[in-house]
């Protein structure tokens, strides 16, 4: 059931997949006053969130905005906490209704769990924008963790290696032992009960991943496979990844 849709360069990738979001967010916004929007954080989405914020027929009053995962153990003021990142990249460059960030500072991140999974339930998601990691993760649900039937909707989670490593190849950290152990996420139940799903999984070290998403079997051990279950998912990609 997961449509594809592959552009030339990360740049077409990028456009193709904004272009996409904004014509869902118009259709959500036909018939509602306010619309849900889960972003994920990493290099992988930057073409993405710069043709997002430059989409001038997107109605950002009128969208509440959150992120789908957060590093434990980074100082508040960390580039790569993710929502950091996603101030940079977005929720400071458009007037979102409302911005809605995971507490990486929290004393209890149990609680934090709570209160971001009570965020979520008073404002169910209506879309999510996400990637699929090396090791097909979605948010840092890996495979040693991720449940298709998690009870929860936010939970803490230990990092596997290879998803660490990934934090190292995409520049966001200078060794492993500098990525965080620890992250609060999004579970995969949150996440894939959205309306609609936009997924922008560019570059070659991606490959793997997209080619299991498509043709392993839908399972806990590729945890991004729950997107052929989903009846409104496009995955967007460039030539290098599949």
């Amino acid at each position: 059931m997961l449509n594809i849709v592959k552009s030339e360069t990360r740049e077409a990738m990028g456009a193709a997949a904004a272009a996409q979001v904004a014509a869902w967010l118009r259709e959500v916004l036909s018939g509602q006053p306010t619309a849900n929007v889960i972003f994920a954080a990493a290099p992988s989405q930057n073409d993405f969130l710069a043709a997002l914020t430059t989409d001038g027929s997107i109605d950002w009053p009128r969208i509440n905005g959150f992120h789908m995962d957060e590093y434990v153990g980074l100082a508040s003021a960390a580039p790569q906490l993710f929502g950091n990142f996603l101030k940079g990249k977005l929720f400071d460059k458009a007037a979102f209704r409302s911005v809605f960030y995971i507490d990486s500072q929290a004393l209890d991140p149990g609680a934090e769990c709570a209160r971001y999974a009570a965020l979520l339930r008073s404002h169910p998601p209506d879309l999510v924008c996400m990637g699929i990691g090396e090791n097909a993760h979605i948010a840092f649900n890996d495979p040693p963790v991720a449940d298709f039937r998690d009870p929860a909707w936010v939970k803490i989670v230990s990092l596997d290696d290879v998803c660490r490593q990934q934090q190292v190849n995409d520049g966001c950290f200078a060794r492993l032992d500098d990525v965080p152990e620890m992250a609060i996420t999004l579970t995969i139940p949150a996440l894939v009960q959205a309306r609609f799903i936009s997924c922008v999984v560019p570059g070659i070290r991606k490959r793997r991943a997209v080619a299991d998403t498509l043709h392993a079997p839908i399972s806990e051990n590729v945890p991004s496979t729950i997107l052929r279950t989903h009846p409104d998912a496009i995955l967007f990609v460039d030539n290098d990844s599949i």
